[in-house]
């Protein structure tokens, strides 16, 4: 079969023969992959960056897709840490770690709103209970998984939902479209701070991901606007692509009730990550998130390996 295949963590993959998968767990069946998206959580595991990477060699990455069963139904599925990922014309899965769809699913929209729009669902059903009427704050809300979480947060009962990001006309766009307030970080860095100031005085959760210098002059800015220190801020770290290093102010663990909190796979359970596929799968074909999604494929891997993934999702069609 063809794929896509990594044999340098500092070159692109390329479409080339690698060996047609094999089934041999109890639980595991071969797909023919429909859809996988190409997300900065693949490239940083073609990379050999990710925390899970084992380093193997030859790789095939993707994390996720649509595939189609050999009784023709089609599943959406995540796969666990593995050399043989979805960008491939087969792959393996478990079928724990996977749902039925509909027949008539859009699988290249499903693929490219799962894995992003599952950062923010699984943050806010597992990670903290978001309850209805909070107001939360997405810093870093302008990437795709990011404009999701403003969506998402809409979805599971926000009442206010703040947008904070640097490109100018996707914040025009969750302005107009999904988000009450938007916060550019790209205005002079004393607005910059009286904006965040004045949006996160009342916030509840703010869904973090950047990170880095950003998260720290989130925090200086906000917690002494708070309009009220004993009311809880929960701060869920997803997120980093601003810095994988933080500078907390200590002051702000102790002027206000902040909660710092992690969400990511480890921090949740398989299990409770798949629990919520069907829900979350469900959202989506029904029209509840909306995702902009381009379909490239397979054999042109090498060429939109490096294109900026700020734009349309680019989900590699075999």
């Amino acid at each position: 079969m063809k794929a896509a295949v990594v044999t340098s963590f500092d070159q692109p993959p390329r479409y080339q023969d690698f060996p047609d998968p094999e089934a041999v767990g109890e639980h595991e069946a071969v797909v023919d992959v429909v859809a996988s998206a190409l997300s900065p959580r693949v490239r940083s595991q073609a990379s050999g960056a990710h925390y899970t990477s084992t380093h193997q060699l030859p790789l095939v990455p993707g994390i996720d897709g649509v595939g189609r069963t050999a009784d023709g139904r089609l599943r959406y599925f995540v796969l666990p840490d593995t050399s043989l990922g979805s960008f491939a014309q087969r792959t393996v899965i478990d079928l724990r770690r996977s749902v039925d769809l509909p027949p008539d699913v859009d699988a290249v929209t499903l693929a490219a709103a799962m894995n992003p729009a599952m950062s923010s669902w699984v943050a806010l059903r597992r990670r903290i209970e978001l309850a209805v009427g909070q107001r939360v704050m997405v810093l870093g809300a302008t990437g795709n998984a990011g404009r999701l979480a403003v969506q998402v947060s809409r979805r599971l009962g926000a009442s206010h939902v703040v947008a904070v990001g640097r490109d100018a006309a996707r914040l025009a766009d969750l302005g107009a479209h999904h988000a009450d307030a938007i916060v550019s970080l790209d205005d002079d860095p004393d607005a910059v701070a009286e904006h965040l100031a004045d949006a996160g005085r009342h916030v509840d959760v703010v869904l973090d991901y950047l990170w880095g210098e950003p998260t720290a002059d989130a925090l200086r800015a906000i917690v002494p606007a708070r309009a009220d220190d004993s009311r809880p801020l929960t701060w869920v770290q997803i997120g980093s692509v601003a810095g994988r290093e933080s500078s907390i102010p200590s002051a702000a663990l102790r002027a206000t009730r902040l909660q710092l909190v992690g969400s990511g796979q480890g921090s949740v359970s398989t299990r409770d990550i798949v629990a919520e596929l069907t829900s979350l799968a469900a959202e989506v074909h029904a029209g509840g998130l909306f995702v902009d999604a381009s379909p490239v494929p397979l054999a042109g891997i090498e060429r939109v390996w490096r294109l900026p993934l700020s734009g349309p999702r680019l989900v590699v069609v075999p």
